[in-house]
């Protein structure tokens, strides 16, 4: 889809250089009847805006090309994955579909890894970001979470919705995990430079300071990866936000497989990323997700899901911690 635009024809007044009757007769007509190139070309420019209400938020070279670059990884449902048709679906699809309508652009996703979405918006590799990703201060500043090291200039987030992470087992073998404490002398699987992996690797030292077994942790480039190795008894238990896990629970084999162990914890929101410095398409998007919440639309996209939990109306900007 091409950014909206408006197309305006010079209106001809004076097509025939004529005289005498003839060049009088056709001024009366067009003073009659008036300019109809310029009233239809009025009509095609009020349909662009109320289709496209926000594109004149958009930086010029977005619009011009009409297309956004999303880097996601595309494997974890609900929030993103594929169909049996290949289609991208998901929550986070739907939702820059529905801001995309605002702006008069296509957001097209493209898969990668995880861990390389945030250095492939300082590359340009990507426009945005979008991908279950938390909003922390320490991705905002690009600071390495494990070693507290600058790595990079960091990225904004505009946060659309709220989620916190939970441990799930094999059905019915929990090993008497209830809470993070219980992982002391137990493994874990989660996906490489996530939340998840921040908290097992800090629960690791927890365990550790109290003179208890350490978690032993293992990292997939994937969530489904780490589901794999749990249900061949690889690993005890594995992390992720909870939306993933209650949608791995209730559809991994029908809900024979999973469980869910305890309560969600540090709940945080998920923001959608932007390189430090493209505060126009930044400011746009904000602007679209607010649009799409006002009018109701953001609410539909969530209750189709079913994770209307973690709504999330505020569309801060770096609003996490």
């Amino acid at each position: 889809m091409t950014a909206s635009t408006t197309r305006r024809t010079t209106a001809q007044k004076s097509r025939i250089a004529a005289v005498g009757a003839i060049a009088v007769a056709g001024a009366l007509l067009l003073t009659a009847c008036g300019d109809q190139t310029k009233s239809d070309d009025t009509k095609t420019s009020d349909s662009s805006k109320s289709s496209a209400p926000l594109a004149n938020l958009l930086p010029a070279d977005v619009k011009a090309k009409g297309t956004v670059k999303v880097g996601s990884d595309i494997a974890y449902a609900p929030v993103e994955s594929t169909d049996a048709s290949g289609k991208t679906v998901g929550i986070d699809p739907d939702i820059a579909e529905a801001i995309g309508k605002q702006l008069g652009v296509k957001f097209e996703f493209q898969n990668g890894k995880f861990a390389d979405l945030i250095a492939g918006l300082a590359a340009k590799r990507y426009d945005i970001a979008m991908s279950a990703m938390t909003d922390t201060k320490d991705r905002q500043n690009g600071i390495d979470s494990d070693t507290k090291q600058k790595v990079g200039a960091g990225v904004d987030f505009v946060d659309y919705f709220t989620a916190g992470v939970s441990i799930y087992t094999n059905k019915g073998a929990t090993k008497g995990i209830k809470t993070w404490d219980d992982l002391c002398g137990k493994s874990i699987g989660v996906q490489t430079a996530t939340f998840s992996q921040d908290l097992a690797k800090a629960q690791a030292k927890k365990c550790t300071a109290a003179g208890k077994k350490t978690v032993k942790i293992e990292d997939f480039p994937t969530n489904p990866e780490a589901e794999t190795r749990m249900r061949s008894k690889g690993v005890d238990a594995v992390s992720a936000d909870f939306p993933i896990a209650a949608y791995s629970v209730k559809h991994s084999g029908d809900g024979k497989y999973f469980e869910i162990v305890g309560e969600q914890v540090e709940a945080g929101p998920y923001g959608i990323a932007l390189a430090k410095g493209n505060d126009k398409l930044r400011d746009a998007v904000q602007a679209a997700l607010k649009a799409i919440i006002k009018s109701g639309e953001y609410d539909k996209i969530i209750a189709k899901w079913g994770v209307e939990a973690g709504v999330n109306h505020d569309a801060k900007i770096n609003g996490g911690s």
